[in-house]
């Protein structure tokens, strides 16, 4: 759902104590990458035109973006590439249907390489299915049925399609599930020459997720113990329906985590089999104390202790699930409000000194902006942005169109190209 990657800031608490100092970026800001993400749900309608596309790739041109990411693979599940796995993607069941005959990632790849703007492809890995509409594979097929995610809670275990989450996650956890997420992945970087790919979604949908026996199994290898009291070992829930830690309740963030480290180096390695030179990316939230929860441990090794920050939850192993050594580059989600403050924790300046941190040289870290966050500031964002980062993402091209934000950003992109202090 296109809300989600904001929604998730209203969900984790913000704990993450004080830093200060931001590491130095030595990249001119003109050769940075300034990025403008394509959501498919939101812009579904309007990108049923290739005229539309035309014109919102020359508005990003002129805005001063050098990148876009194309999301082909949303939250519902089906797709806007040719694909011999997945089905393609008409509607998302509020009504409107379009069905193309012309090839809308391909389409994209070449109008944008003839703008000199570089393109990287987005795909969700893990969701099949959109559960406010009941749309996608997992509501037209019975073959996702043992594939889908269980949760913990109070009222029991429950199927993810009886849930209230924004759509229909797999099981990680399940081999089936990892052969069937590198083939789609495998067959959109085969068949289709673009400079990067995204990995969105590449977790566990929620602090709930997953509660299968085979998830049961998996953890028990992982852990050389029988667990007794499956999910009670882990957590429950009392009376005002809040989470008991069990006796394994930090191992198993643990186990989630590395879980989601060895999914992001698979898909690495087949992205990296048949286009050595594509660049890997991945977008989670700021807020890395409060990702654990979807098993995202996105900094490196070594930088993020949780352990002595959050011993309610964290390991001393768990910082070993850190994947920032994985990718190319890490778009941090600095949805954010607040511009500056190295002692305020909600603050985008805050939020790139973190990540700057405890990903240290590992890899880029591109600053990105929820753009509805800004209709009043968003030069100032933008300039802030690319000083602190190695790159700029804006999320959404949506809400760039609907406060009509060409003018600010490109405002913002000219002063931190020509270095003028706000």
């Amino acid at each position: 759902m296109y809300f989600s990657r904001y929604l998730i800031y209203l969900l984790i608490p913000i704990l993450f104590t004080a830093c200060t100092g931001l590491k130095n970026t030595t990249v001119s800001s003109k050769e940075k990458p300034k990025i403008l993400w394509f959501d498919s749900e939101a812009n579904f309608k309007r990108f049923s035109s290739k005229d539309s596309i035309c014109y919102y790739l020359d508005k990003a041109k002129g805005a001063g973006f050098n990148e876009i990411v194309v999301d082909v693979r949303p939250v519902q599940g089906d797709v806007l590439y040719k694909s011999e796995i997945l089905e393609p993607l008409t509607g998302f069941g509020d009504g409107y249907e379009y069905k193309r005959d012309w090839d809308y990632l391909q389409f994209f790849i070449e109008e944008a390489h003839k703008r000199a703007l570089k393109i990287t492809v987005s795909a969700s890995i893990m969701p099949v299915g959109l559960l406010h509409t009941k749309s996608g594979p997992a509501y037209r097929s019975k073959y996702w049925d043992d594939k889908i995610s269980i949760g913990n809670t109070p009222e029991g275990l429950k199927n993810m399609k009886e849930m209230d989450y924004l759509g229909v996650f797999l099981n990680p956890n399940l081999s089936s599930v990892r052969t069937l997420v590198k083939s789609y992945v495998h067959e959109i970087v085969t068949n289709y020459d673009f400079d990067g790919f995204a990995l969105d979604y590449c977790r566990f949908a929620d602090v709930r997720f997953d509660f299968s026996d085979s998830s049961r199994v998996a953890f028990e290898k992982y852990i050389h113990k029988k667990v007794e009291r499956f999910p009670e070992d882990i957590f429950s829930y009392n009376s005002k329906k809040e989470r008991v830690p069990g006796k394994y309740y930090k191992e198993w963030w643990e186990f989630r985590a590395m879980t989601v480290r060895d999914i992001v180096r698979e898909l690495k390695q087949v992205i990296k089999s048949r286009k050595p030179d594509m660049k890997l990316t991945y977008w989670a939230a700021s807020w890395i104390n409060g990702t654990y929860i979807n098993g995202q441990n996105w900094a490196s090794k070594g930088y993020f202790d949780a352990a002595k920050s959050y011993p309610e939850w964290a390991t001393e192993n768990y910082k070993n699930a850190g994947f920032a050594d994985e990718l190319d580059a890490f778009m941090v989600g600095a949805y954010l409000n607040d511009l500056y403050g190295m002692d305020n924790n909600e603050s985008i300046e805050y939020a790139l000194d973190r990540a700057n941190k405890v990903i240290g040289k590992d890899t880029k870290v591109f600053g990105s902006l929820y753009a509805l966050n800004h209709k009043e500031n968003m030069a100032d964002a933008v300039y802030l942005t690319l000083e602190k980062s190695a790159g700029l993402m804006v999320f959404d091209i949506v809400q760039v169109i609907n406060f009509n934000l060409w003018d600010s950003i490109k405002k913002g992109i000219d002063r931190a190209e020509s270095h003028e202090k706000i």
